[in-house]
C-alpha cells in the first residue's frame, strides 16, 4: 500500500506531467475544428498562415516544447467528488506541480504579485495557480480542466451590466466590439465565451468557464444555443480571419454560459481565447488511475 508520501508524490507527477501535455499538444477537438477552418479558407494568405499555425503545432509536440511562448497564467477548474479521497492536498498538489512543470517543460514564468512587483520565477503567488471548485455530491472522481490564460487573451476581457429596458440584444454589439477590437491581439480564429449573469463576479467566471467548453457543444436551452449560433455567424461574416487579416471566419466559436439573473440587472462579460486554446481535461479514480477525453492516445 502506498504510504501518504507516496500518494502525493505519484499525484504530483502525474499532474506535472499533464501541465506540459496540455502546454504542448492542443486538444483533439480544437485541432479538428482549426483543421475544419483551413478547408474554408479560399486566399493563399489565408491558407499561407494556417500552414504556420499547423507547422508550429506538429514542431511543438516533435520538440516537446509549449506551442505558445505565453504559457500564461494557469487556471484549474476543478470538479471535486465529495469522496475523493485526496481533496486535502488537492491545492498543494496542483501548486507544486506548477512549480515543477514551470522548470521541466518549461513555462514562462509570468506571476507577479501586485504588491511586491517581482516576478517569483515559478508561477506560484498569491492565488496563483487560479483554482476554482465545483463540488460534486455522491462522487469519488475528481475532475480537472486545465487552461493556460495568457496576455494576449485576456487583455480582450470585458464586463458590463445593461439594464432589463436594454434587452439581451444589447449585448449582442457589446460582444461585437470586444472581439474587433482588442479581440484582435489575441490570434485569431477565436474561442469567444460569453457569461450572462446577475453581476460583474459571475458573469466574469461563467465568461471563462465558457471557453473551456468543448467545441461542437451548445447552451442547454434551445434560446442560448440560438444565441451563440447568431453571434458566431455574424462574427464569420466581418471579412476577418486568421491573425485578425482578411478572411472568412473569425472565431472557433462563440460559448455562452449563463445563470439566472436579478430582476433589474443583466451583466453581460466576455472573454476570449486565441487559437492555441489550451485547455485540456484530466479525470482521476479514487486510486489515481486517470483518463484523458481531450487527448486521444495519450499517456502520462
Amino acid at each position: 500500500m502506498l504510504g501518504e508520501m507516496d500518494i502525493k508524490e505519484k499525484f504530483t507527477a502525474r499532474l506535472e506531467k499533464f501541465i506540459a501535455l496540455a502546454a504542448v499538444r492542443l486538444s483533439d477537438d480544437v485541432m479538428s475544428r482549426l483543421a475544419e477552418m483551413q478547408g474554408r479558407e479560399d486566399t493563399p494568405l489565408q491558407k499561407a498562415i494556417y500552414d504556420s499555425y499547423f507547422e508550429n503545432l506538429k514542431m511543438a509536440i516533435d520538440l516537446k516544447r509549449p506551442c505558445c511562448q505565453d504559457t500564461g497564467m494557469l487556471q484549474f477548474y476543478i470538479k471535486a467528488g465529495t469522496a475523493f479521497p485526496y481533496l486535502d492536498i488537492t491545492a498543494e498538489v496542483l501548486t507544486e506541480a506548477t512549480r515543477r512543470a514551470t522548470a521541466s517543460v518549461p513555462l514562462r514564468p509570468n506571476a507577479v504579485n501586485y504588491f511586491d512587483e517581482k516576478n517569483t520565477g515559478d508561477n506560484t503567488a498569491e492565488r496563483s495557480p487560479w483554482i476554482d471548485w465545483e463540488i460534486v455530491p455522491n462522487s469519488s472522481d475528481m475532475e480537472i480542466t486545465l487552461y493556460f490564460s495568457g496576455a494576449g487573451c485576456s487583455l480582450p476581457g470585458q464586463a458590463k451590466v445593461f439594464k432589463p429596458s436594454d434587452g439581451i440584444e444589447a449585448i449582442i454589439p457589446f460582444v461585437f466590439d470586444a472581439v474587433c477590437g482588442p479581440g484582435i491581439n489575441a490570434c485569431p480564429p477565436l474561442l469567444v465565451g460569453i457569461g450572462l449573469g446577475h453581476n460583474i463576479e459571475n458573469a466574469a467566471v461563467l465568461s471563462k468557464k465558457a471557453c473551456i467548453r468543448l467545441l461542437g457543444t451548445k447552451h442547454p436551452h434551445p434560446k442560448g444555443a440560438e444565441l451563440e449560433r447568431r453571434i458566431t455567424d455574424g462574427l464569420n461574416n466581418l471579412g476577418m480571419g486568421a491573425q485578425g487579416l482578411r478572411g472568412n471566419q473569425a472565431v472557433m466559436g462563440v460559448h455562452i454560459e449563463s445563470s439566472a439573473r436579478h430582476t433589474a440587472t443583466i451583466a453581460c462579460a466576455v472573454n476570449v481565447s486565441c487559437y492555441t486554446l489550451r485547455r485540456g481535461i484530466i479525470r482521476f479514480k479514487k486510486d489515481l488511475s486517470y483518463e484523458m477525453p481531450t487527448y486521444s492516445g495519450a499517456a502520462l
